[in-house]
């Protein structure tokens, strides 16, 4: 919510700081002493003051609470917590790269779904995400108009440097920096100023566990994290951590992750996942596939009921060359699988 001079004051303190953890600082910064009042509201706790000490220390209280109003205003703009979430997409036809019209009316994207995003190399892919995170209005070279929640979007979409409309994993995750898993994710988690910052860090931790081929430690250097272990840390934080309501991955068929696991960790915190891919297990995976050639959009395909009998097939005999996978990072030699289908 939008904090303002008169809706700050009834505020308990206690709730705000809970709420906002950063506030404690604007109460230490100013010399304001809340410790064993903060059940009492803000209007409550500047009544408790002298004339005396509102003289000596040039205390002004409406102006205290339009400040504190300003100053929660501002951080949970720096830090993208705000309420208002992507529920809907809108993506309005433009024109492929010859200045043909795209022929579709409209392609809503609702949270929860999961999007397949399929084309030949240099087929427009990356340029329809360009397109979603500028939240185009006619303004790019395709001329596409992209709504939110069925409005034509904030400017904050485009402009805010926390904000982002699309977090982006790319098939390669390098890592440089001097830390340990654990350090690592308490950067990321200090710099959101997130509450219970243990137990977020012990979830990513374990989610991004489950989504490994090999499991890794809390003092594990990220350097030596392998490519699949450094892709699974990633999924997990920001599936978790991310204030981005849509997370696009790019080609994680050869990351050496639980791909399934993945997307579903990635809906469950209620974001919008668009997938470029080959793999046709994660194409088949999706609500629906949008077909890129030559710039445009050319096809919007649900996935059928015979499509999701196809994928059933498609992950059993991805399951069995996994356990073949398995069996030779082992050292072990090459025999049947159990319950290998004939």
């Amino acid at each position: 919510m939008k904090y303002n001079l008169n809706n700050i004051k009834n505020k308990v303190i206690g709730d705000l700081v809970k709420k906002h953890p950063y506030l404690s600082s604007y109460f230490e910064d100013n010399n304001f002493d809340i410790e064993k009042k903060e059940n009492l509201t803000l209007k409550e706790y500047f009544e408790k003051f002298t004339e005396e000490e509102i003289e000596d220390n040039a205390i002004d209280i409406e102006l205290q609470f339009q400040q504190i109003a300003d100053f929660l205003n501002q951080m949970s703009e720096f830090l993208g917590q705000n309420e208002n979430k992507v529920e809907k997409i809108t993506i309005f036809p433009g024109t492929d790269k010859f200045g043909n019209p795209e022929n579709y009316q409209k392609l809503d994207i609702f949270q929860g779904e999961i999007i397949s995003i399929v084309g030949p190399t240099g087929s427009g892919k990356s340029r329809l995400l360009g397109d979603i995170e500028w939240v185009a209005q006619k303004d790019t070279p395709t001329l596409r108009t992209i709504l939110i929640n069925d409005e034509i979007p904030d400017k904050k979409w485009r402009f805010s440097s926390s904000e982002k409309l699309v977090a982006q994993l790319s098939q390669n995750m390098n890592f440089v920096m001097d830390l340990s898993v654990y350090e690592f994710i308490e950067l990321h988690a200090e710099s959101r100023f997130v509450e219970n910052k243990e137990i977020i860090i012990k979830k990513i931790i374990e989610k991004a566990n489950e989504l490994a081929g090999e499991s890794f430690d809390d003092d594990t250097p990220i350097t030596s994290l392998s490519g699949g272990q450094s892709r699974a840390l990633m999924i997990a934080d920001t599936a978790i951590l991310s204030k981005s309501p849509i997370i696009l991955i790019d080609e994680i068929e050869n990351a050496g992750i639980d791909r399934k696991k993945a997307l579903s960790l990635l809906l469950s915190e209620d974001k919008i996942v668009l997938l470029a891919t080959h793999d046709p297990i994660l194409a088949l995976l999706g609500n629906k596939r949008i077909v890129i050639k030559n710039g445009a959009i050319e096809k919007i395909i649900e996935t059928t009921e015979e499509e999701r009998k196809i994928l059933s097939t498609l992950e059993k005999m991805d399951r069995t060359l996994l356990a073949y996978r398995t069996k030779l990072r082992q050292g072990e030699k090459i025999t049947k699988i159990e319950n290998e289908e004939k």
